[in-house]
C-alpha cells in the first residue's frame, strides 16, 4: 500500500510539473462516414459555430476552414483550407485540404477518402488522413505525385470573437439561426500569434513570431458573386479586419447583405446588415474596389486593390466544382472615424486577402439593411 501512494504521488507530480501535450490528439474523436447519432451534438454546435457542423449531412453540403499564416518579415504567405464536400445526391464525397502560396500564386487541391474525415465532438478539432486542424494547432503531412507538404505550426494570444471583451455574439447575429440559407460564416480567431514551420516541396516557410487568422464556411453553396477581404498586418498596429459583402442566396433567390468586423486596442467595431450598418461600393477598375460603412457611431473608410491571383475550388450544391481567384498580397487601406467625422484610426497592408467573385459589379450599387 505504501508503495502504490509513492507511485500516485511520483505521477503525480509528473503530470502536474511536466504536463502532457496532447494537442494533438483528438478528445473523443468521430468518423463522419460511420457516425449515426450523438446525443447532446447538435445543441452543443448551435452554441458554437466552430466546431463541426455537419454531422447529421450527407448530401448537398460543404464545410472548410481557413486558416491563414503570415511570417514575421511577411516573407511567406501561406493559406491552408480544410473540408469536406458532399454532392447533391450525396453520391460523391470526399474529404480535402486546399493550399494557396500568396507569394507565388500557387494553388493545390488535395484529395482524401470521406473515411478519412474525423471531427471531435468535443471540440473544434478536425483530422484529415495524417493531417490534424484546430485552433491550438495544424499539422500537415501530403504527399502526392506533385506535391510533399509537412510540418507543423502552433496557435497561441487566440482572439476569439466571442470573447468577453466583445460578448458572445457571433459574425452572423440572429442571421445564423435563420433555416434554409445557403451558407454561413463563422470567425474562429481574429488575430493570433504562430510558431513552426512548413515544408513544401522543399522549401521551408517559418512562421515564427508570424502572425495568423482563422474563418470558416458551411452550408450547400457559396454565394453566386461576393467581395471578401481580410488583414490582420496593418504597419502600426496589432489590429485586425475582415468584410464580406455577397449576393446571398436563400431559397431559390437570394439578397445582398454584407457583415464585417474591425479589431483594434482590444475594441471591435462591428458592421454588418443586420446591424442597420448602410454600405456603399465603387468599382474603381477589375482589381480595385472603395468601400464606405456607416452606422450611428462610425464610419469605415476601404480601398482594396488585387494583386498576384491564385485558383481555387468552391462549392456549389456542396461539391467543389467552381474555381475562383483570391489574392492573399492585396493591398487595403483603411480609415475609422467617429460620429463627428473625427479620425480614429487609419492604416494600410500589403499582406491582404481579397476575392472579387463573379459579378461583384453589381454591388456597387448601395447595400442596404434590411
Amino acid at each position: 500500500m505504501k508503495n502504490f501512494i509513492v507511485l500516485f504521488i511520483i505521477l503525480l507530480f509528473t503530470f502536474t510539473i511536466f504536463p502532457q501535450d496532447s494537442s494533438n490528439k483528438m478528445e473523443k474523436k468521430v468518423r463522419f462516414s460511420n457516425h449515426k447519432f450523438i446525443p447532446l451534438y447538435n445543441l452543443k454546435k448551435s452554441g458554437n459555430t466552430i466546431i463541426f457542423q455537419g454531422n447529421k449531412k450527407k448530401k448537398n453540403y460543404f464545410e472548410g476552414w481557413y486558416f491563414k499564416m503570415v511570417a514575421e518579415d511577411g516573407a511567406s504567405v501561406i493559406s491552408v483550407i480544410p473540408g469536406i464536400s458532399l454532392s447533391e445526391k450525396g453520391e460523391k464525397q470526399h474529404a480535402f485540404i486546399q493550399i494557396i502560396n500568396g507569394k507565388t500564386a500557387q494553388t493545390s487541391y488535395h484529395t482524401f477518402p470521406i473515411e478519412d474525415f474525423y471531427f471531435s465532438k468535443k471540440e473544434f478539432a478536425v483530422r484529415i488522413g495524417e493531417n490534424y486542424f484546430s485552433k491550438e494547432k495544424l499539422i500537415l503531412n501530403i504527399k502526392d505525385d506533385s506535391t510533399s507538404i509537412s510540418g507543423e505550426v502552433t496557435m497561441s494570444n487566440i482572439t476569439n470573437y466571442s470573447d468577453r471583451k466583445i460578448g458572445k455574439r457571433k459574425i452572423m447575429g440572429w442571421y445564423r439561426r435563420v433555416p434554409f440559407m445557403e451558407c454561413y460564416h463563422g470567425v474562429v480567431s481574429l488575430t493570433h500569434d504562430l510558431k513552426g514551420q512548413l515544408t513544401i516541396n522543399n522549401n521551408k516557410h517559418t512562421f515564427n513570431k508570424g502572425k495568423g487568422y482563422i474563418e470558416k464556411d458551411w452550408g450547400s453553396s457559396m454565394p453566386s458573386y461576393w467581395i471578401w477581404m481580410q488583414t490582420n498586418h496593418f504597419e502600426k498596429s496589432n489590429s485586425s479586419f475582415m468584410l464580406s459583402i455577397a449576393n446571398v442566396p436563400f431559397i431559390g433567390k437570394g439578397f445582398d447583405g454584407f457583415l464585417g468586423f474591425f479589431y483594434h486596442e482590444d475594441n471591435v467595431y462591428r458592421f454588418a446588415t443586420y446591424l442597420n450598418s448602410k454600405l456603399t461600393v465603387a468599382i474603381v477598375d477589375s482589381n480595385t474596389v472603395k468601400v464606405e460603412i456607416r452606422n450611428r457611431k462610425e464610419t469605415l473608410l476601404i480601398e482594396a486593390k488585387r494583386n498576384n491571383m491564385g485558383m481555387l475550388k468552391a462549392p456549389v450544391a456542396g461539391q467543389m466544382d467552381r474555381r475562383i481567384p483570391e489574392s492573399i498580397d492585396a493591398e487595403i487601406k483603411i480609415t475609422l472615424l467617429d460620429k463627428k467625422e473625427k479620425l480614429i484610426y487609419t492604416d494600410k497592408s500589403d499582406i491582404a486577402g481579397l476575392e472579387l467573385v463573379g459579378d461583384f459589379w453589381k454591388l456597387a450599387e448601395k447595400v442596404d439593411s434590411k
